[in-house]
Formats: C-alpha cells, sequence, structure tokens
C-alpha cells in the first residue's frame, strides 16, 4: 500500500487534522527559511499532541548532525529528511550518531536524471526543488531500486495517476493540501481517501 505524507505542520488544529486522517507519516521543517520553519520547542509540543501510530519526520538543510541527533533522541522526530548538499560522507556519519531511518531528498532536473547519486540513506525523495511544489516530468525518472518518496506538485487531482504510473512507495504533500497557506481540514482527507481508494 502507497504511504501517505503530510508534510510542513506548524500548528496545533493541523495535527488535530492529521490525527483524524492517518496519514502514515507527517513532517517538522527545521529549516528556518522555510515559511513552514518550526523550532524545537513548538515540535516538541506539536509532537505531544500527535497520535503515537504516526512518526514525525524531521526535514532539514544542511544542518548540523549533532542537532539532528539531538531531536532523535529526545523522542520530537522518527525519521530524518536531508534536503539539502549533504553528501555519502554526512549521511554516513548522521547514521552513526542515530539509528533512524534516513530520507535523502534529490532534486530532479532533465540535465542530471539519467541516474541518482549513491548513498546509504534508507529512502530517496524525488522532488523538483526544496518545496517548490512543482509537478515532477514523471516520464524522465530514473530507475530507483530502493523504496522511494514522490514530492513535487502531487495533488488530489493527479495522485491517483502518480500512483498507478510511478509506484512510489510513499507520495508527499505540502502545500497541495493548504489553502491561504494553512493545512486545511478537508483536502487532507480527501487526498487521503483518493489513495485508499486506489489501494482497495
Amino acid at each position: 500500500m502507497t504511504k501517505i505524507k503530510i508534510c510542513g505542520l506548524t500548528r496545533r488544529y493541523e495535527i488535530d487534522y492529521v490525527n483524524e486522517a492517518k496519514p502514515d507519516y507527517i513532517g517538522f521543517v527545521f529549516w528556518e527559511k522555510s515559511r513552514r520553519y518550526v523550532t524545537k520547542e513548538q515540535a516538541k509540543r506539536l509532537k505531544e499532541r500527535l497520535d503515537p501510530d504516526i512518526p514525525a519526520v524531521g526535514v532539514f538543510v544542511n544542518e548540523r548532525p549533532e542537532k539532528i541527533a539531538e531531536l532523535v533522541n529526545t523522542g520530537v522526530i522518527d525519521l530524518i529528511q536531508l534536503h539539502g548538499e549533504e553528501d555519502e560522507e554526512y549521511v554516513h556519519k548522521l547514521k552513526k550518531m542515530t539509528d533512524r531511518p534516513v530520507i535523502k531528498a534529490v532534486q530532479i532536473k532533465k540535465e542530471n536524471n539519467a541516474r541518482l547519486p549513491e548513498f546509504t540513506a534508507d529512502h530517496y525523495l524525488l522532488d523538483s526543488g526544496k518545496g517548490s511544489g512543482q509537478t515532477l516530468d514523471w516520464d524522465s525518472l530514473p530507475a530507483i531500486d530502493s523504496p522511494w518518496f514522490l514530492a513535487g506538485g502531487i495533488s488530489a487531482e493527479n495522485v491517483q495517476d502518480a500512483i498507478e504510473k510511478l509506484h512510489p512507495y510513499a507520495v508527499d504533500f505540502s502545500s497541495s493540501v493548504e489553502t491561504d497557506g494553512c493545512k486545511d481540514r478537508d483536502k487532507i482527507l480527501e487526498i487521503v481517501r483518493r489513495i485508499r481508494d486506489v489501494e482497495r
């Protein structure tokens, strides 16, 4: 069954929405340049409100591994998503500091989509940019052996086609389940319903 990740939660009521919808993952963004940025203290309070059956992914851009490990070790996040220029040495160091799964985001462009860089991460996340919301060119995605997340312009209108055509391990949503920059309960419930319908 295709997994669902709702990323970029910042408010208590947004946690209530995902607790109702029951996605497989949610995401907290710890990149200060993002409009969805949360501090450690904010994420901790949100995680305490989150259904314990829903793992929280921490999203980072070129962050110090020590800070990420601290968030894992204090229970604020359960998985790690790297969305910057982190190299294999960085990933290897991070995995020695924590036993949690690592998702490495890769920006897909026409000039670099023939093959993916090799990492010891547990999953890849294919995106068109750092939360750009632009749809990927599905016909030119590289072959991937490991379970991978699909992001970038996935919405209620195209998610069923994406799953049937690409068979990703998981699909990642952020701006497409928002209204005026805030997570929208109805959009979250609708996206989860559509994906679950595809699997039936």
